[in-house]
């Protein structure tokens, strides 16, 4: 245990989340076992996970008779909410003890605003403040949406002194525009003489996805080369958008959090939104099983990873600081894709519409699955 790199990612100032949760693992007692000897420092959910979770058995069962007898007037969504309600709580409990021995900065269970409300902002802030009530643990994390309409929802919660977890972000620009809605926020409340020590956000960078639309328009250039130098530039690309565009972002976080306006806020006890990396699963199998964490290691980040990701970084990861090694390759990686007509600001729009989209899609197979289960339990 004592070198098991996911521990030791501590080192380095990053933090080991799991991007899982199921009554499974809350009952079976796996997720306190990994708090205790694999390093878990937070966890994430999403309409996925859910679907999966409840999908995959009987351990939602009872809970779902019970509503389904007492509350039978329960729209299939508020039933949802109900089951998870229950999860989300018994993990922040589990996750407690590291919440108090971080002082905040770790310990904390996300849960996503209704997808269909990502571009609705009245509707994300209203959505995450009834999320916050039903809870009431300090330690959980709502997850809002990075879109345009997004960012004033983030601002206002972080305003009104909420716990915020900002998804399905892509772009570089749209991180720091992400960054200065959070500074915005605790701005507000420190001209308003209000605490800021008890305010805590992550930024939610995807990584993975990126490279699997870049290698596609790449793929599409290297179908079309005409010569074996022009095919052999093509290839070096393959699999390297994602990482570079992850550090160049990176880059941007070290800026906004030394900057003076950060700084006049850390007088009065801000902290820092740190960037976790999600989306850190390997899509394409001739890449390393683990390319999404060994190159994205540095101070004041999270990498929120699955379970084929955590096991394989366990099994044969090496720790070190590799976040900002190189970032002038980095630039050079991206200068080269945009050479050959390939719009990053492209790709990663078209990463956030689809991303808004799949998730309002898993969220709507999740309630369809609670009125499937509804009709067998009932």
């Amino acid at each position: 245990m004592n070198n098991n790199p996911l521990r030791a990612l501590q080192k380095f100032g990053q933090s080991f989340w799991y991007d899982n949760i199921s009554r499974g693992i809350l009952k079976s007692g796996e997720l306190k076992r990994m708090i205790e000897e694999e390093g878990v420092r937070g966890v994430t959910s999403n309409p996925s996970i859910f679907y999966k979770s409840i999908k995959s058995g009987s351990d939602y069962d009872e809970q779902l008779k019970e509503l389904f007898i007492r509350n039978p007037g329960m729209t299939d969504k508020e039933v949802f909410v109900a089951l998870a309600i229950t999860d989300i709580k018994d993990a922040c409990n589990l996750l407690m003890p590291v919440y108090e021995e971080s002082g905040g900065a770790d310990g904390f269970v996300s849960i996503e605003v209704d997808p269909h409300l990502a571009y609705d902002t009245e509707g994300t802030v209203k959505d995450a403040l009834e999320l916050f009530e039903d809870i009431k643990m300090p330690n959980l994390m709502v997850k809002v949406p990075a879109t345009k309409e997004g960012l004033p929802a983030i601002e206002e919660l972080i305003y009104l002194g909420k716990n915020i977890n900002v998804t399905l972000l892509f772009s570089v620009k749209r991180y720091e525009e992400v960054a200065e809605a959070y500074l915005k926020g605790l701005e507000r409340r420190a001209d308003e003489g209000k605490p800021l020590n008890n305010v805590n956000s992550v930024a939610s960078f995807f990584v993975s996805r990126v490279d699997t639309l870049a290698d596609k328009y790449l793929e599409e250039k290297l179908n079309n080369a005409k010569d074996g130098p022009s095919e052999e530039k093509i290839r070096t690309l393959m699999g390297k958008a994602a990482v570079a565009n992850a550090q160049l972002a990176y880059e941007s976080f070290k800026m906004a959090f030394s900057s003076d306006w950060f700084l006049y806020l850390k007088r009065k006890d801000a902290k820092i939104q740190r960037l976790l990396w999600g989306s850190t699963s390997t899509k394409n199998p001739r890449y390393s099983d683990i390319l999404y964490v060994r190159e994205l290691i540095g101070p004041g980040t999270v990498n929120t990873m699955p379970d084929d990701t955590w096991k394989a970084f366990k099994d044969h990861g090496r720790v070190e600081r590799t976040i900002d090694r190189d970032i002038d390759g980095a630039k050079s990686i991206l200068n080269e894709i945009e050479s050959l007509g390939i719009s990053m600001s492209s790709i990663t729009k078209e990463l956030e519409d689809e991303g808004v989209r799949l998730f309002a899609e898993s969220f709507d197979s999740l309630i369809a699955l609670i009125k499937q289960k509804r009709e067998e339990l009932s």
